[in-house]
């Protein structure tokens, strides 16, 4: 892919005003036709509701467009989109927990609010066991399986080594024998 990404790794040849803002907007737009379906899958599974998954990769396409003139080529764009999503995704997470302990529990007969898309989700015994792994477990599954990345872009995404991914995964996918294990009994 030969964009203004790579044109900012040769030091002999700067990037002119003309492909600045432009030259941004076609690279992202390339990296969003490319990737952009995989990554509201991704998000929607690390945070369990369609509408906030795309709203997170959204903002990530729109950090990655901002932070365009700091990377080096699409390859670090794209590794920059996955961290940007997996880091979204911890804070959805994060703010669902502090309102969660902060506001009254609805009452059993109310509907949940969560959508049909996610109703869709939930229904999956494996989903409802990849809900019972811890949070970092859980993400190296859904990148490293349900994203196919390599280790090495997992430990980038996650911000953990190599070697952390392959512990969480092993003991991810033992806990999720396990748990599958016990709903066909």
């Amino acid at each position: 892919m030969t964009t203004m990404w790579a044109q900012r790794t040769r030091p002999d040849r700067q990037p002119s005003r003309s492909q600045g803002p432009a030259g941004a907007d076609r690279a992202v737009t390339a990296l969003y036709l490319t990737h952009y379906r995989t990554l509201v899958r991704m998000a929607a599974l690390l945070v369990q509701d369609l509408a906030a998954a795309e709203e997170i990769v959204q903002d990530s396409f729109v950090a990655v467009h901002a932070a365009c003139r700091r990377l080096p080529d699409s390859d670090h764009a794209l590794s920059y989109l996955r961290r940007s999503v997996v880091d979204r995704s911890r804070s959805v997470l994060r703010q669902r927990l502090v309102v969660d302990k902060s506001a009254s529990r609805l009452a059993p007969d109310l509907p949940s609010g969560n959508g049909e898309a996610s109703i869709e989700v939930e229904r999956s015994a494996f989903i409802s066991a990849l809900w019972t792994l811890p949070a970092r477990q859980r993400e190296v599954v859904i990148l490293r399986y349900f994203a196919d990345l390599p280790e090495t872009q997992v430990a980038s995404a996650t911000g953990i080594s190599e070697g952390a991914v392959k512990v969480h995964a092993a003991r991810a996918m033992s806990s999720l024998r396990a748990e599958l294990g016990q709903v066909r009994d």
